[in-house]
């Protein structure tokens, strides 16, 4: 009944808005039709090569009234546009690092000529020194910006024919492990969206969500590290927004790319079309891995009476292969100067299979026996699911009053086989059984959002949002009757779960420019959360619900020469995901067995952060210091139960608090070699508050990465790049360290065809991969040996031609459901 009364009052809510006439306030004359509006374009070259210039700032300015208005950057080709400008006389100024300013003044917009081109406008570089190294304009990987930091990622072609995981190495403040696990400032409580949109697709599993993500698909991400009231309360350690690379100009467009290795292959195509107010984009792609082995040692020892130790020892190999389809269709059309709808239709897919051989030694001195037994098991899973959303904008004459309603359906569905056999001499060690494991989610969003420029300097931001989330996970378990020659359902292994997760909120927010110099954001955000959940044959119900007011507060100051000072707190929350709730028990090794705790609280951090970004002689840096205290903490818990099986689920284990610094620069050497590097260390500092559990654990974690670029003469690139990621801590001790070298070489023919080789970790064929869990009853070590050498071979192609000149106004999406595990102007904050 709460998600109807909801909903009703979503859409009411605003309604008088929605009445206005264009101009947005009432009494506006009956048939007054929108004021003239123009654009003015052109094309930023440099001087000297007459190359274009790619992330010049353009700023324009009205004349009359003296002030910058608004302001973009030049895309690939040098082109920028401002699509909607009033009557009046303006002047456009021009700049980039390296690069004097160019100012072009008394550009007119009038009613009978409301379209100014100005054409090719010519750059010339400045030299700048830094020492006796001469460094010049670069088109920037990296953006430092008043918000968030921005990684360029098609500027990389090292990441060619690779995944988004592969992308996500490279940015900074991220690390991504092996598995492709991402963690920004070593927590792994994240939110990760695509074009501003959140995805169930990475409920269950970050890393296969990751695989699924073409890195030749995708344009740049963005690290926000201190989201404001509008960004939903979920991501304690802050939020990812990968962006893809989607076309707007007019006319048709389209890229295809294919990429072989010794790994994995992959292939992409994308068409692009724009006419008049009308536009649409395709993409389709698809990933294959080849057969990969890989090897493992395991040992764990538990404490018993009288000093006696326990111990089980295995030791195995396995052959795993993944691959996974893709694609999606957008459309928008601009019913007129105020209106807008735009969709998106997008679907997914992916699959593995793995096959496995362990054998296994288990010794209990005080049972009095020694069990050998070998256990041969086959699994595959396919999981495939789909996103449509729709949009409808509408703005008004009043510069940035601007009134969004979006819908979003986002659906998974998961299937899980496994089959196993184990063989022994003692007959009661033998096994025989099959598990499945089906699932389903669907997720259902409501929001709308409403800007309003209460003054030059004040700005409003409002909205409601609902979600509401149903999972059905369905899970059952065969074991063969030795005696009946049959297989036999197991009942206690055998059910189906209902988990129901409906959340409400609403948030406001300003943003203030206080003075030239100084900006403020601040902001809060309710949200109340409803959980219920039971089982179709099990007695066991549950349900909860709480309320988190989450306040935000962001103080920016700006000095010369693109320095800028931010100092912000905010307050987050991390639900538990699909994969923490589920409570199918996983009997593969049936000495090793985990599942989820359906009943889990959501974690509450707290995080102060100062941060300058500065541009000091063509170097571009960024260091940040932070502390960030985060309350029932979810982590997964291992125990040894009597009988020597280890029992693995989720808990509120405690507490964590972690101070950390990051520190990136990037500057361009000789014209044509660019550096960057980003390091970043923090502490763990870990404490549980389970009754019972006595654990506590101190660490100082590091990782960073450092990036050589290489532009010779007849377009050909050269990236070498380098990462290293420190072992995740926790409670318990810590999982696998990561290191990664990868080289990419590049030559591109008329802006057309592109070819290039990819080689990754070309020193060592196998990587190690230890990690370690401990506590006062037990300790357990394990060593994972995988392949990891590859090369590749890829090749792009790009055809048609656009007008860029005649291109739509910008969109941005709406929906961002950052809420679940898993505009630059001074004031610190914004969209």
């Amino acid at each position: 009944m709460k998600s109807y009364l909801f909903i009703s009052l979503f859409l009411v809510s605003f309604s008088p808005l929605w009445a206005q006439p264009p101009g947005g306030a009432a009494g506006t004359r009956p048939g007054a039709g929108p004021a003239i509006v123009g654009r003015i374009s052109g094309i930023v070259l440099d001087s000297i090569n007459r190359q274009p210039v790619e992330f010049a700032a353009v700023a324009l300015w009205d004349m009359k009234q003296d002030k910058q208005i608004d302001g973009i950057i030049t895309d690939e080709k040098g082109h920028f546009r401002f699509p909607e400008v009033k009557a009046g006389k303006y002047k456009v100024q021009i700049s980039f690092i390296g690069y004097q300013t160019k100012e072009l003044s008394n550009l007119e917009i009038t009613p009978q000529k409301p379209d100014v081109n100005v054409g090719q406008i010519m750059f010339s570089a400045e030299g700048l020194t830094l020492k006796e190294i001469t460094v010049t304009g670069e088109a920037a990987t990296i953006e430092n910006k008043i918000d968030k930091m921005v990684y360029n990622a098609e500027k990389d072609v090292s990441t060619a024919g690779g995944d988004a995981a592969e992308v996500l190495r490279r940015v900074p403040l991220l690390s991504v492990d092996l598995d492709g696990n991402v963690s920004m400032r070593g927590s792994e409580n994240i939110m990760i969206l695509i074009n501003g949109r959140p995805s169930s697709m990475f409920a269950a599993s970050v890393a296969d969500a990751l695989r699924t993500i073409p890195a030749d698909q995708i344009k740049s991400v963005e690290v926000i590290t201190a989201p404001t009231a509008r960004f939903d309360g979920e991501g304690s350690g802050g939020i990812i927004n990968i962006i893809t690379k989607r076309k707007s100009a007019q006319g048709v467009t389209g890229s295809a790319s294919l990429a072989v290795g010794n790994r994995i292959n992959r292939g992409n195509f994308n068409l692009n079309m724009a006419k008049g107010r009308f536009g649409m984009n395709a993409n389709i792609s698809g990933w294959g891995s080849w057969k990969r082995p890989g090897f493992v040692d395991f040992y764990r020892e538990d404490y018993l009476a009288d000093n006696q130790v326990r111990t089980f020892t295995q030791n195995g190999s396995a052959v795993t292969q993944n691959y996974g389809p893709g694609g999606s269709v957008s459309a928008f059309y601009d019913l007129n100067a105020y209106n807008t709808f735009s969709s998106n239709l997008s679907f997914r897919g992916h699959g593995d299979t793995r096959n496995e051989v362990v054998n296994s030694v288990f010794n209990d001195p005080l049972a009095g026996f020694n069990q050998t037994y070998t256990r041969t098991s086959n699994s595959s899973s396919l999981r495939g699911g789909f996103d449509w959303t729709t949009d409808y904008r509408r703005t008004f004459k009043k510069p940035e009053q601007e009134l969004i309603l979006a819908i979003q359906l986002d659906g998974n569905q998961n299937s899980n086989k496994n089959s196993l056999e184990q063989l022994a001499d003692d007959p009661s060690l033998l096994r025989n059984e099959r598990n499945n494991n089906l699932g389903y989610n669907l997720e259902t969003t409501l929001q709308l959002d409403y800007m309003h420029p209460i003054s030059p300097r004040v700005k409003m931001e409002t909205g409601l949002k609902g979600i509401l989330r149903n999972i059905d996970s369905d899970f059952n378990n065969e074991y063969w009757d030795y005696d009946l020659q049959q297989f036999i359902v197991n009942d206690l292994r055998t059910d189906e779960f209902y988990y129901d997760q409906d959340v409400l909120s609403g948030y406001l927010s300003f943003t203030t420019k206080l003075g030239e110099k100084y900006g403020l954001v601040t902001g809060a955000r309710y949200e109340r959360t409803y959980i219920s959940g039971d089982f179709k044959t099990q007695p066991a119900t549950f349900s909860n619900s709480y309320g988190n007011f989450l306040p935000n507060i962001i103080i920016s100051r700006n000095f010369k020469n693109y320095r800028t000072l931010r100092l912000s707190y905010t307050q987050r929350i991390q639900r538990p995901g699909l994969r923490n709730v589920n409570p199918f028990v996983n009997f593969n090794d049936a000495r090793n067995i985990s599942y989820g705790n359906p009943e889990l609280l959501p974690e509450l951090s707290n995080q102060v952060e100062l941060s300058y970004n500065a541009n000091i002689k063509g170097v571009s840096t960024n260091v940040a210091v932070f502390y960030r205290r985060t309350d029932d903490v979810i982590e997964s818990l291992l125990k040894i139960n009597e009988n020597g099986v280890s029992e693995t689920t989720f808990q509120n284990i405690g507490i964590t608090e972690s101070w950390g610094v990051n520190l990136f620069a990037s500057f361009t050497l000789k014209k044509f070699w660019t550096l960057r590097g980003n390091l970043n260390v923090n502490t763990y500092d870990g404490q549980s508050t389970l009754p019972g559990l006595n654990l506590s654990r101190q660490a100082v974690v590091w990782g960073g990465n450092i990036n050589s670029s290489f532009s010779f003469p007849k377009d050909i690139k050269l990236e070498i790049f380098g990462n290293y990621r420190a072992p995740r801590q926790t409670l318990q001790g810590f999982v696998p360290s990561f290191t990664m070298l990868n080289v990419g070489l590049q030559k591109e023919f008329k802006k057309k065809l592109t070819l290039g080789i990819t080689i990754v970790q070309p020193f060592s064929e196998y990587i190690k991969f230890p990690s370690e869990l401990q506590d006062d009853n037990f300790y357990q070590k394990s060593i994972s040996l995988i392949p990891f050498r590859s090369f590749g071979l890829n090749v792009g192609y790009r055809f048609g031609k656009v007008d860029f000149n005649k291109a739509p106004r910008q969109r941005r999406n709406s929906i961002r459901n950052d809420d679940q595990n898993r505009d630059d102007d001074g004031g610190g904050g914004g969209r």
